[in-house]
């Protein structure tokens, strides 16, 4: 069944208690069935990064077994690959295991900003840029949904913390909640047409997020062009016949008839119109018929799938120093691999993505395979890790056999309980028995390569203290294998930072502010989130947004933009060369960010609005193009309620990190839409300069308002000075020259020139 009109049909046929218990699960994971019409239940699961099926009785936290099913790393770090094409080949992965479990929807990618590295869930989510974020989740979605199963992006909005995550009040400003906060989900809406997404706990502004019809009515539906449903986060709903209202759809877990006697009951008492209910319904109707018809015998490959997630933790992971160049390393000589992680990988964040993998490398099996029989490899577990106190006993063996190597690899990071689901982080430091251990391996071993697992970024008081750092996020089932990959140069590096490192908690732009008072958080740092912050206030972070090394280098050269000047409504076509001058094979991640060179509103120094990843051969070149429209140039004007350019001069920056940035453009982009405007006794002599409509007629306000005699030949002290003057105080400065007559008419000739000028 698959026409509005059979659906209409249908609907017609149920009750009103069918109806409204469609609205809600059957369990766990299922939603409702009505057999007498043969309407089937279909099961939704969690997934961002592989599946994890469980039973009916099966619980939200993942503190349950599931399914086995293919671990790749978490949205962190295939964050890290800035590679869409990598990002749709995991959602078909993703698709197929799910088929073959006979999934309908996953619940996932997972697109919040990360305002804090604080953040508990961070490991889930991609990155604090929105451009990139939405990009890499309409990769994902597209990928999964190839497959004939459902997304469900998550969790919509200002989810940003897992401190009182269920009850918590978001206060941010319209016109930050638009460019960050949303622009995460808009670009993934509009691109892939996700089948479902999921409301968030918190509130925004006052209001639950599930109850928000401004949100999930009037934005994503009216204006995005969502065509799916909307599920509540499981145990999200607060008031459920506010959010069927609103426009949530589907209540999960199950309510156990609950808020169904509540719809029902609201409907029949009048305070609910049953029409509101039947769109609903129509709605959850279209996706379980179209799920259930794309149901088919599917298997996969679990080997094959192991191979593309040992692909994608190689893109995943991002070399952040290489001092002398020590990796990649030799397959000779005396190798000390040192760290429980070496052998109890930590591979996934914990809560509710928390997956049963296929299989599991151990990065020390796997540096011995690719070693060969040229390496002496020897192993120190060097810290506990289910304790953060200090063991002599393992830090002395593992002091020893450092002394005794050519080179040592440290397996650290942060374990399970530092980062999860449920609450957030309280420092961003290793714990203190790996700090230590990290020490006493210096003292004695100058060849010191560390290899971290975290879902979020650490501190790294140590840096000085050790040639290599391969930051490995968490890499998933075969991030072992991948360490060893990359640390043995089977491929070169080539992952890039998706959030800043700080070089301590308190440099971050939202540490005075999270995660607030009782249950309100201001996000009070406004638009200024992740590298926007560092750049503006030119604060030096430990490795910037964009950054990460490879084996080999990168030239960028001949930069050209196709216009000098154009329109808001002109696409801008941006090339540039890339070559890989070094001598082994690389894949380089260029980076387009565009800065508005004068402003009349605050703005970002710069903004993401473009990248590529190329890959590219010792000595080849390779012309990269990127495509600008109006969203790389615009800001939220609230005062219009939508995206505006302001006529000026932006330059275009190609970059190899946000701080890196190699070339440079300049073109002037002019509006088509102009502002309203509206003169009135309280307007700035300085704003009627500004505009081009009326600067003639300010010049005359100095004279005829007796201001210049006051300033005599001070023309640029008087100029200054009236900047800010509103046209009412020219009355009384003007001493009986001007008067409430001249002001009125003045303000009307204003308002005449202005509209005359823009037609």
């Amino acid at each position: 069944m698959n026409s509005s009109h059979s659906i209409k049909e249908l609907i017609s046929k149920l009750t009103l208690e069918e109806k409204a218990s469609l609205c809600s699960g059957l369990d766990f994971w299922h939603t409702q069935p009505i057999e007498r019409l043969d309407i089937p239940s279909v099961m939704m699961t969690d997934g961002p990064h592989g599946l994890r099926k469980q039973d009916a009785e099966g619980d939200h936290l993942g503190l349950n077994d599931s399914v086995p099913a293919t671990c790749f790393p978490t949205a962190a770090g295939m964050a890290a690959s800035w590679n869409r094409e990598l990002m749709h080949r995991v959602g078909t992965a993703l698709g197929q295991e799910s088929q073959a479990e006979e999934v309908a929807v996953i619940l996932g990618p997972g697109v919040n900003i990360k305002r804090s590295p604080l953040c508990g869930r961070n490991f889930e989510y991609f990155s604090e840029d929105p451009y990139l974020s939405s990009e890499l989740a309409a990769g994902h979605i597209q990928g999964v949904q190839s497959q004939g199963v459902g997304t469900s992006l998550k969790h919509f909005a200002a989810n940003n913390q897992e401190t009182r995550r269920m009850s918590v009040d978001t206060i941010v400003d319209e016109r930050t909640l638009r460019e960050i906060y949303l622009a995460s989900f808009e670009g993934a809406v509009k691109q892939s047409q996700p089948w479902s997404v999921m409301c968030s706990y918190n509130k925004i502004n006052g209001v639950y997020a599930g109850e928000s019809q401004e949100l999930l009515t009037r934005i994503l539906r009216e204006e995005w062009g969502f065509e799916g449903f909307v599920v509540s986060d499981w145990g999200a709903v607060n008031e459920r016949v506010a959010a069927l209202q609103a426009g949530m759809e589907l209540e999960m877990p199950t309510s156990a008839g609950i808020g169904d006697s509540k719809i029902v009951a609201a409907i029949q008492q009048g305070t609910l119109e049953e029409s509101v209910l039947d769109t609903a319904v129509e709605r959850l109707l279209n996706f379980v018929f179209k799920a259930a018809a794309q149901k088919r015998e599917a298997s996969f490959d679990s080997r094959q799938h192991h191979q593309l997630a040992r692909e994608v933790a190689r893109e995943s992971m991002v070399l952040l120093k290489n001092e002398d160049h020590l990796l990649p390393l030799r397959k000779e000589g005396k190798i000390a691999v040192i760290g429980e992680f070496a052998v109890k990988p930590r591979y996934q964040g914990s809560g509710s993505s928390h997956i049963n993998p296929t299989h599991l490398d151990q990065a020390l099996d796997e540096i011995r395979i690719l070693a060969g029989d040229q390496a002496e490899i020897t192993y120190a577990a060097g810290y506990d890790l289910d304790s953060d106190e200090v063991k002599e006993e393992l830090v002395q063996e593992a002091v020893r056999i450092a002394s005794e190597a050519d080179v040592v690899i440290l397996f650290t990071g942060l374990p399970d309980r530092y980062e999860s689901e449920g609450y957030d982080r309280e420092h961003l430091d290793l714990p203190d028995n790996h700090q230590h251990l990290i020490a006493a391996l210096s003292d004695v071993q100058d060849n010191l390569v560390v290899v971290l697992s975290n879902g979020s970024p650490v501190t790294m008081p140590w840096l000085n203290q050790v040639k290599s750092v391969l930051e490995g996020y968490l890499g998933g089932q075969a991030g072992g294998g991948a360490a060893a990959d990359l640390l043995f140069g089977e491929v070169s590096p080539s992952g890039k930072l998706p959030e800043t490192f700080p070089v301590k908690l308190s440099d971050n732009p939202s540490f005075l502010n999270f995660p607030g008072e009782g249950d309100r958080v201001e996000y009070r740092e406004g638009l200024f989130v992740g590298y926007r912050y560092y750049d503006q206030k030119q604060i030096e972070p430990l490795f910037p947004f964009g950054y990460g090394l490879s084996y080999t280098t990168f030239e960028y050269s001949d930069l050209t933009v196709n216009t000098s000047s154009c329109t808001d409504e002109d696409t801008v076509k941006v090339e540039v060369t890339v070559t890989n001058t070094g001598s082994v094979a690389g894949q380089e991640i260029v980076q387009l960010y565009v800065h508005d060179v004068e402003s009349t509103v605050i703005r970002p120094q710069q903004e993401l609005k473009g990248f590529a990843k190329v890959n590219l051969q010792p000595g080849e070149s390779r012309k990269v193009t990127f495509e600008l429209g109006k969203r790389a140039f615009a800001y939220y004007n609230v005062n219009i309620g939508d995206w505006h350019v302001e006529t000026g001069m932006f330059a275009i920056r190609i970059g190899a990190s946000s701080r890196d940035i190699r070339l440079e453009s300049t073109i002037e982009v002019k509006s088509t839409v102009s502002l309203p405007v509206t003169f009135h006794r309280n307007t700035t002599i300085g704003d009627v300069a500004a505009n081009p409509a009326t600067a003639d007629m300010a010049k005359q306000f100095a004279e005829r308002s007796g201001l210049n005699e006051m300033m005599g030949d001070s023309q640029d002290l008087l100029l200054a000075m009236i900047k800010y003057m509103p046209l009412r105080a020219m009355i009384g400065f003007g001493q009986g020259k001007y008067t409430e007559e001249m002001l009125s008419r003045d303000i009307a000739e204003l308002n005449r020139l202005h509209a005359e000028y823009n037609g």
